[in-house]
């Protein structure tokens, strides 16, 4: 008996490490890849615009672009406030509005019946065909392009964050009312806990769609802002310009969405240690 004690102990010993490893290594694989392609790529686009001799004014070179963001930062960083600010305020608002709504159809059947329909069919509206009606509405301002925004955000947070609520165990359900849990209980404990997944899924598409959406209303009426630069420089055929002011979007856009990622783990971290 106490050879085969050992035995379970030394085996659970080794699975540790071996299990530890197995994730180290899973988690290095996930970022060096994606790294590593875009290295590929990367090199690939600078081959091909110097073996090709392609003119700036048609596809200039990464190392041009990125001369380019290194003297011009101030101007780049100038009109990627507005637009990151912009970006983040419709984000929250179709958030918010997202998760209130799905409240509204988990909790209200006849809510259910009456809002959902309409919410699909307003997802078959081509947005941007709408988007100069925002203009004439809510005039050139930032509120224009963040009410738009809001308007294509906010639908994917609805879905999920419904599917979510949706998806919380009846059983769990059934013992909570069985304690005469109230329903506000059941909702801070069991519903939103479980919907939590869901909720960030949703929020990692409405961030980018809120980035979306202001970059087309800067693309109609805007006098500062990476949409407004790309246009003005497209204008005058300054290609240069208008990648490197793509590749600033790309990053004001990456780093939004590394804040939501940041917020899952901290709700996440915060659930399981409120459930331990």
């Amino acid at each position: 008996m106490a050879s085969t004690g050992m035995g379970t102990e030394t085996g659970a010993i080794i699975a540790v490490p071996t299990a530890s490893k197995e994730a180290g290594l899973s988690n290095l694989r996930s970022t060096a890849l994606p790294l590593g392609l875009a290295a590929i790529v990367i090199a690939g686009w600078q081959l091909a615009v110097m073996l090709g001799n392609i003119p700036t004014v048609i596809l200039p070179s990464p190392i041009s672009i990125a001369k380019y963001i290194f003297e011009r930062y101030d101007l780049l960083l100038m009109h990627a406030v507005p637009t990151t600010l912009e970006s983040a305020a419709g984000f929250v608002l179709a958030t918010l509005l997202g998760i209130a709504l799905a409240i509204i159809i988990s909790y209200s059947q006849i809510a259910r019946e009456a809002l959902y329909p309409n919410l699909v069919f307003f997802q078959l509206i081509p947005k941007i065909a709408l988007a100069p009606l925002f203009i004439i509405w809510l005039g050139i301002g930032s509120q224009s392009r963040i009410a738009f925004a809001v308007f294509i955000a906010f639908f994917p947070v609805v879905i999920s964050t419904t599917a979510g609520f949706a998806s919380v165990d009846k059983g769990m359900l059934r013992l909570c009312h069985a304690l005469t849990a109230s329903e506000w209980q059941i909702f801070t404990s069991v519903r939103f806990p479980a919907a939590l997944p869901f909720i960030f899924s949703g929020m990692k598409i409405a961030i980018t769609l809120a980035i979306i959406g202001v970059i087309i209303g800067e693309f109609i009426t805007a006098q500062a802002g990476l949409g407004y630069l790309i246009i003005f420089a497209t204008a005058r055929a300054d290609t240069e310009i208008s990648m490197a002011a793509i590749v600033v979007l790309c990053i004001c856009g990456l780093l939004l969405y590394g804040l939501v990622a940041l917020g899952e783990a901290i709700a996440n971290r915060f659930y399981s240690a409120d459930n331990t």
